[in-house]
């Protein structure tokens, strides 16, 4: 079956993708030759930053042309010899962001497009406003304007990500879960508090797999074994919170994993560098009021203390806010859920 279009174009700010949204584009996708996305906020909406809107376009749309504009990479544009407008306010009346459209088609995608896909009542006149600046028809398609299909909006998703989350395709919820992480030296009960917490939480919980690894390898770790435990451990996160509700509980992060590289090695790879500065929306350090435990995978009791401040130092330095976890587990697992509770907007 032909397409109905030889180019399309759909534009919104996805702040979050929706499932909406996503209707629009496979309408359109099912009509044109060739698609075009083109994305932009000003500013931005909260937990939908420019480097989200492009991963989740991207995840969910591979191989469809996307931009997503910000003033930053309008001045790079401009830079490269392209003549574009400012870009245009949230709240701009509506001849800027048309016009800005316009220019961009012809700027950057290097095309008009015969038709634009929306589920919005403004679609006729910014249709008739880009076949004024082509110089050819552009059809609007409207798509569900009265939210049948899809009865949610952005503003209610950005308020209530995880109530709502049936309505987010799996990648872009994951974007939103609140992920909880336990630092601290070995024998600081960080993984039994994982998984008692987990439990309190009814949520996933990602286990420590350099631990595994060392197990499978009886100890003999070679130094390109900590890339590859720290590209595991993000990537069995990544994976979990797709099934995650709200909370993610990860029993270490790629944090730990660089401490053990300079400790081991006296080095670490920029990768697992990058890796470690992933940020978590709670950090916990657990103390070293535990007795030391020797179980046969572990250093001792001076070792501890070296990590244990190494962490400290590191939290300090990267600026994220965390708090330290005491007393037993059952006293640690109320402290994080208090913490949970003063934390949450509702």
């Amino acid at each position: 079956m032909s397409a109905t279009f030889r180019t399309g174009l759909v534009v919104g700010k996805f702040s979050p993708l929706h499932l909406g949204h996503e209707q629009v584009i496979r309408t359109a996708l099912g009509q044109c030759q060739r698609l075009l996305l083109l994305c932009w906020s000003l500013p931005e909406l909260p937990g939908c930053d420019a480097e989200r809107r492009e991963r989740w376009l991207r995840l969910r749309f591979p191989g469809v042309q996307a931009e997503v504009v910000t003033p930053a990479r309008i001045q790079a544009w401009r830079e490269q010899g392209k003549s574009l407008p400012d870009l245009p306010h949230n709240d701009a009346p509506e001849f800027e962001p048309r016009q800005f459209v316009a220019e961009f088609c012809q700027a950057v995608f290097g095309t008009t497009v015969d038709a634009v896909f929306t589920s919005e009542s403004y679609g006729d006149g910014f249709a008739e406003h880009l076949a004024d600046v082509f110089g050819h028809p552009v059809r609007h398609v409207c798509v569900d304007q009265q939210r049948l299909a899809v009865p949610v909006s952005g503003t209610r998703l950005r308020a209530d990500p995880h109530g709502l989350r049936g309505f987010l395709a799996p990648e872009v919820h994951a974007d939103f879960v609140e992920r909880i992480v336990f630092l601290g030296g070995e024998s600081t009960g960080k993984s039994s508090l994982a998984i008692a917490l987990a439990e309190a939480l009814d949520a996933p919980c990602v286990a420590e797999f350099g631990r595994e690894h060392w197990v499978a390898k009886d100890g003999a770790l070679e130094y390109d074994d900590l890339l590859h435990i720290g590209r595991t451990q993000m990537a069995r996160e990544d994976r979990a919170a797709f099934e995650a509700a709200r909370y993610l509980v990860c029993d270490t992060s790629a944090l730990t994993t660089l401490f053990y590289s300079h400790a081991m090695f006296g080095r670490a790879e920029a990768e697992l560098a990058t890796l470690a500065d992933r940020p978590y929306t709670h950090s916990f350090l657990c103390a070293d009021d535990f007795p030391f435990v020797q179980d046969g995978t572990r250093q001792d009791e001076t070792f501890r203390r070296r990590q244990q401040a190494w962490y400290q130092a590191e939290l300090q330095r990267r600026g994220w806010p965390y708090q330290v976890l005491t007393g037993p587990l059952d006293a640690r697992v109320q402290q994080v859920l208090a913490h949970l509770r003063d934390a949450s907007p509702g």
